[in-house]
């Protein structure tokens, strides 16, 4: 009986395997440049696990006598004007570029799905409330908005996500909400009401799950996002502070005074942001596809 066990417990996890190679492989063949983008992002984080594997030095450590090193056996991407290697920080940027993206993105989601859940179940003055809210934070910009929260909290890592986080949430709620006002009129959500479920738990375990799928487009879209803006926030001096690594403030230090003599210094971070912003995109446009009965052809 254990051996048959054992081998039905090998049977099913090939057929998972199996089942988890097709799907891949059909993703890559329908849609190639989203698997492009899934590759980007993947080599993006697997950069930012293991920075301190793959980085050779200590991307803080500084030596003057290699004060803007050209590119070289010994500096892969040349140094800065401190004599920092520039490919140890721009790999250890790619583990604070994510983590704040990914954290902004998160916070993000989490308010704005608790609103947007709210707002569209309810309904009434809640629902009323919220959205003039929700359209007084649309007002402005998102790298606006974000500029004056990281202002008015001050350069940090967790002011940055906080700064970023809190303008991604009108968008989430808007999708969560027209998403569960359509969903709370569907015969599944009257017939749990039927047999004496709580509005709370029909809101949490079978309205929300049905939202999801346009929300994960949204997530991946708003990564990508919140890269760019904790990018120019590092630029513009309100974003991560020395002495973590930012792709952002590589490029705030170099990119006026270094562009001509030392273009390293700029072209690297640059290039960068871009594949990552790059890669987020694609992936959440093929998501889309894929999610979304109606893009599909």
């Amino acid at each position: 009986m254990t051996v048959i066990d054992h081998n039905a417990a090998l049977a099913r996890a090939g057929a998972n395997v199996t089942g988890w190679w097709s799907r891949t492989l059909f993703f890559a063949r329908r849609y190639p440049l989203g698997a492009v983008g899934a590759v980007i992002v993947a080599a993006f984080v697997f950069t930012a696990v293991f920075a301190d594997v793959i980085a050779p030095v200590d991307p803080t450590a500084t030596n003057a006598k290699y004060s803007l090193a050209p590119p070289s056996s010994m500096f892969w991407l040349g140094a800065d004007f401190m004599g920092r290697d520039m490919y140890s920080r721009i790999i250890h940027g790619a583990r604070v570029s994510l983590a704040v993206g990914a954290g902004a993105m998160g916070l993000g989601c989490v308010l704005g799905i608790a609103i947007g859940l709210a707002s569209g179940y309810l309904s009434g003055w809640v629902d009323l409330a919220l959205q003039r809210l929700m359209d007084i934070m649309q007002a402005l910009p998102l790298l606006v908005l974000a500029i004056i929260m990281a202002a008015s909290l001050g350069p940090s890592l967790r002011n940055t996500i906080f700064a970023i986080a809190i303008p991604l949430v009108p968008s989430v709620a808007r999708v969560v909400r027209s998403s569960t006002l359509s969903l709370r009129e569907l015969p599944f959500v009257e017939a749990a009401r039927a047999v004496g479920m709580g509005e709370l738990r029909i809101a949490v375990r079978h309205v929300l799950p049905n939202t999801l799928a346009p929300l994960i487009v949204l997530a991946t879209a708003q990564l990508g996002s919140a890269i760019l803006v904790e990018a120019s926030l590092s630029f513009l001096g309100l974003g991560v502070p020395e002495p973590h690594p930012s792709w952002g403030r590589m490029l705030s230090e170099s990119a006026a005074e270094y562009v001509r003599t030392a273009p390293w210094l700029v072209i690297w971070p640059g290039v960068a942001i871009s594949l990552t912003v790059f890669g987020t995109n694609l992936l959440g446009d093929a998501l889309r596809d894929l999610l979304d009965p109606r893009q599909r052809s």
